[in-house]
């Protein structure tokens, strides 16, 4: 990572804009950022922070803290832009905090928000922007640089007073450091989720040992007093042999169960036999006071039947009475339908003569019937009459049809003439639609030509868009394969520095006896060397280097992937602008932003209104045919209109000639009727009387007919019913009709009298059952002692059954619960051997395991490896800073009652001692914090897969040192220019602005600080 150019505008102390030309500065490899305290040489690189990362140093981001500069004035606003160079990319980051600013419309101010933008260099399309979002530039950088925020600033901007705590700082204190540095946290999660794990898995086994403690607790309650025999179970859940003693305790509690159900069924077998003989005891004696009862029933229910014996002959006589006078009911039924016949015929005959004239109300039927006779003589004389009636009223409706057709005619004339008045209007205006609808169809052809170039252009921006998707998605598939390839490759130079290590074991293998070493030449192998833990194959590093070339040619197939879809999208692009995708390269080769082309939108409206357009010429186009049509239909209805008028008046004077003929034959027939009507209002009336007249007439004789014959038969009927009581007995009609009962009374007696009649069958021949009459003399019978009796016995059986039955009941429920405690305990098993494994890693990761013999926590053992590293590469510049005295060792040594893992130590040539980096002089501990972030820099930026840092910044404490010792500093700060990297120091040291002549100086000014650039 280089850095180019970074702009500060209303930033810390800067009031102003101010441009930093790291370039210029990077010449010379070494350059000094100074200037008097208070200046603002920190916040240059706060600045160089907050445009990567969105924020300052953690010591700095204070809540509530400003970075706007107090000395801007209100309408300048705050602005961080960087220039740098990552990852093969030249990219322009500005930001800009939460700031206020002015109110575009009144008084006050308003927060504006934080702003960022990302830009990238394109050779030959100059700068491009690649996004607005914080997060995506967020993402963007982080994985470009690779180092988080934290490690940036420990890293590139190297804080010496943070390195010189670090010396002094205990293990935790360096842990916290570290972890942050090197992003350990997934090994502290791999802690927590053992811990997890172990207490899960305990709480498991804790749950099975509940579950078979509550299954003991079940079986003592099923085995009830049985259960206080067997010793209690002490064990709690979780301890160890809870299991064997439920089983065991279980075990007892079933024998001495089964021994309690075998003593229940020997007390069932004797209570049984107790019931038995209680039982048949209980039946004999039921069965005599049955008998007993039966023969006191019988004797009362003999004399109840002879006290009804009057009853019974009475019903006998009534019944026979009332059979015989059945014979004269015919002869009743005729007499009574007779009298009906009569009253119905008699009403008849009243109404009809209330009808008749006085004269004829007590007419008989002959005279009647003759008068009838004549009327219907004169009716059938106006036959004639009605003829000439019916011709008048058929000569009135053909005039009133020959009126309606006059009417009509004279309507169709009327309707033709207005109709024909306006013919030259509708002849004109059709024939202009015609002519319309034919320039309408050439409109449509241009609308056309031009609607289809215009369809193309917009599926083209639609394509353009799609393709921008594309290609993020291309641009995020190559960010995952440049990190995979930079994984891939870090895993294989870790490979190979292992199997470097252990390149002796890998040449001893290979040595065979009496055969000179490829090496050292000897022929003898004393000590060959042995693989170490976790040694590495030639054929694992040669994997893993196809693994690292896999990736890479992923990487080149992804960056080809990106090539293509953005070819793709330039060429939907100018196809959208409807222009040659050249003239695209042309604008990129100018320098200049090619068009970008109509929106998706404006191409849009634009196809709909010209499809809008030519909808509409057409539909005017298709209408010429319609038009032509039309004009030929008003053509023939202007023909038609002009026959149907001259048709009109042909047929109104054939009418006229018509309507004189009628007039002359309606006279005659009205004289005619004049004479036949009378005073009638018409021959039809007068027939209707007439016919009223016959049908009276008709009627009224009929009724006195029918009521002569009604009272014939009525005679008749009582003759026969006087007749038919003698016969039977009965003095007069009467008496036999008193005596007569219904089918229902009938039954009613004969039922009565078959049941006396069963009675007293059944009380005779229960008077001769022998076993009820022996019963009878015997002493009363004691039923409810013997009841009693049973009772005692059986209450004695249900006692032991139940008691065998809660045996049985008791046995089954604890073997039950024992097969189920069994199966909790095969299953508890394997969980508890999890249980077990699982607590062995968590002690061990966690550091309290006694197989943990230092007591190391897994994170702390990675950081110790880490810092093992750290150290390793921090002495190869201490031993230049010190001349060769000191060297920086990692100490893994426990110190009082402290976990062991993260001690520093530095070793002392001249005394041959090691001692703790705490002893240190100031002068000691300034380079060796030094020399500490330097190799701690290296370290992380190998961790961060190698990402290249061109430019670092050391932040004072060189006041500290003496002459020599600042020039060994010096020197090694100069070595890194042999790498190609520009080193920029922070201090106020006056001697240095004479040894380094390359500066940029803040100066402190009452508008706000600014910045010169002293160039050699």
């Amino acid at each position: 990572m280089r850095l180019h150019r970074l702009s500060i505008t209303a930033f810390g102390p800067f009031g102003a804009t101010q441009e930093v030309d790291f370039d210029a500065l990077s010449s010379a490899g070494l350059f000094l950022l100074h200037g008097p305290t208070g200046a603002g040489k920190t916040s240059v690189l706060d600045a160089v922070c907050f445009a990567l990362y969105g924020a300052v140093p953690g010591a700095r981001q204070s809540p509530g803290a400003s970075l706007r500069s107090d000395h801007a004035p209100a309408d300048l606003p705050t602005e961080v832009q960087l220039e740098l160079t990552v990852g093969g990319r030249r990219l322009e980051v500005t930001r800009s905090p939460a700031q206020p600013r002015p109110k575009k419309r009144g008084d006050g101010f308003t927060v504006e928000k934080a702003q960022s933008r990302l830009r990238g260099y394109d050779p030959e399309r100059g700068w491009q922007a690649l996004s607005k979002s914080h997060q995506e530039i967020g993402e963007e950088l982080t994985q470009l640089i690779g180092m988080s925020r934290d490690q940036f600033c420990q890293v590139v901007l190297l804080p010496q007073g943070d390195f010189a705590r670090f010396l002094r700082a205990d293990a935790e204190a360096r842990g916290k450091l570290l972890g942050r540095l090197f992003d350990t946290r997934r090994f502290a999660a791999v802690e927590d989720r053992l811990a997890e794990l172990r207490r899960g898995a305990e709480a498991k086994v804790t749950a099975a040992d509940e579950r078979i403690l509550a299954l003991a607790q079940r079986t003592a309650q099923a085995a009830g007093p049985v259960g206080a025999e067997a010793t209690p179970i002490v064990a709690r859940p979780g301890e160890p042999g809870l299991a064997e003693a439920v089983l065991e305790w279980a075990a007892i509690a079933r024998s001495t169960a089964r021994e309690r159900l075998d003593i229940a069924h020997a007390v069932v077998t004797a209570a049984e036999g107790r019931q038995r003989a209680a039982r048949h005891a209980l039946d004999a004696e039921r069965e005599r006071d049955r008998l007993q009862r039966r023969y006191e029933e019988t004797r009362r229910r003999s004399a109840a039947l002879e006290e009804r014996r009057p009853e019974h002959d009475r019903c006998q006589e009534r019944l026979e009475r009332a059979r015989t006078a059945d014979r004269v009911a015919p002869a009743l039924d005729l007499r009574e339908e007779a009298e009906r016949a009569h009253r119905r015929a008699a009403d008849d005959l009243d109404r009809a003569r209330a009808q008749l004239p006085p004269d004829l109300a007590d007419a008989g039927p002959d005279q009647l019937t003759e008068l009838e006779r004549r009327f219907r003589q004169e009716l059938g004389g106006l036959e004639s009459a009605r003829r000439a009636e019916a011709r008048s009223a058929e000569i009135d409706e053909e005039r009133d049809r020959l009126e309606r057709e006059s009417r009509a005619d004279d309507a169709t004339v009327r309707d033709a003439d207005a109709w024909l008045a306006g013919w030259d209007t509708v002849h004109a205006g059709l024939r202009e639609r015609i002519a319309t609808a034919q320039e309408a169809a050439t409109r449509a052809e241009q609308l056309a030509g031009l609607l289809a170039p215009a369809r193309r252009r917009l599926d083209a921006a639609r394509r353009r868009e799609a393709l921008a998707a594309e290609a993020e998605t291309a641009r995020e598939a190559l960010a995952g394969a440049r990190e995979r390839a930079l994984g891939a490759h870090e895993t294989w130079l870790g490979l190979r520095e292992r199997r470097l290590r252990d390149i002796a074991a890998e040449l001893a293998a290979g040595l065979v006896e009496g055969a000179p070493c490829t090496v050292c030449g000897s022929a003898e192998h004393p000590a060959p060397a042995t693989e170490g833990d976790g040694h590495v194959d030639r054929a694992t590093e040669e994997a893993a280097l196809t693994a690292h070339r896999r990736a890479e040619e992923a990487r080149t197939r992804a960056e080809q992937a990106l090539g293509l879809v953005r070819e793709r999208h330039a060429a939907a692009a100018a196809e959208a602008r409807d222009a040659e995708p050249s003239s695209a390269a042309a604008a990129a080769d100018a320098g200049t932003e090619p068009d970008p082309g109509p929106s998706v939108g404006e191409l849009r409206d634009l196809v709909e209104r010209l499809t809008a357009e030519h909808a509409g010429a057409h539909r005017l186009a298709a209408g010429t045919h319609a038009a032509r049509e039309a004009l030929d239909v008003a053509e023939r209805e202007h023909l038609k209109r002009l026959e149907l008028r001259q048709e009109a008046e042909r047929r109104a004077a054939a009418r006229t000639s018509r309507r004189e003929a009628l007039d002359r034959e309606q006279a005659v027939l009205r004289d005619e009727l004049a004479v036949v009507r009378g005073e009638s209002g018409s021959v039809a009336a007068y027939a209707e009387r007439l016919t009223r007249r016959v049908a009276l007439l008709a009627d009224a004789a009929e009724a006195v007919r029918a009521e002569q014959e009604a009272d014939r038969r009525r005679k008749e009927a009582d003759g026969r019913l006087s007749d038919a009581a003698f016969r039977a007995g009965f003095d007069t009609p009467e008496a036999a009709a008193a005596t007569l009962l219904d089918a229902s009374a009938q039954r009613e007696l004969q039922h009565r009298i078959d049941a006396w009649q069963a009675e007293a069958a059944a009380v005779a021949e229960r008077r001769g059952e022998r076993d009820a009459r022996e019963a009878a003399e015997q002493d009363p019978a004691q039923p409810a002692a013997a009841q009693r009796g049973f009772e005692a016995a059986e209450r004695l059986l249900r006692a032991a059954s139940s008691a065998r039955a809660a045996a049985e009941e008791r046995c089954a429920e604890l073997s039950r619960l024992s097969r189920e405690a069994a199966d909790e305990v095969r299953r508890l098993g394997p969980v508890r051997q999890e249980y077990e494994r699982i607590a062995r890693l968590a002690g061990l990761a966690a550091g309290t395991s006694a197989d943990n013999e230092r007591k190391m926590r897994l994170e702390a053992y990675v950081l110790a490896a880490r810092l093992e590293q750290v150290a390793a590469a921090a002495t190869a510049r201490l031993l230049q800073m010190s001349s060769g005295r000191y060297t920086l060792v990692h100490s893994d040594a426990r110190t009082g009652g402290r976990r062991a893992g993260l001690g520093l130590h530095v070793v002392d040539a001249w005394t041959g001692s090691e001692r703790d980096t705490a002893t240190l002089s100031g002068g000691e501990t300034f380079f060796a914090s030094l020399a500490l972030a330097l190799g701690l820099a290296d370290v992380v930026t190998e961790e961060a897969g190698g990402v290249r840092l061109d430019t670092l910044f050391i932040d004072e404490g060189f006041g500290s040192l003496d002459d020599q010792t600042l020039d060994e500093v010096l020197d090694v700060l100069d070595s890194l220019r042999e790498r190609d990297r520009s080193v920029g120091i922070v201090s106020h040291v006056a001697d240095l602005r004479r040894r380094i002549p390359v500066r940029l100086e803040v100066v402190k000014e009452r508008q706000g600080s600014s910045v010169r650039h002293r160039l050699a």
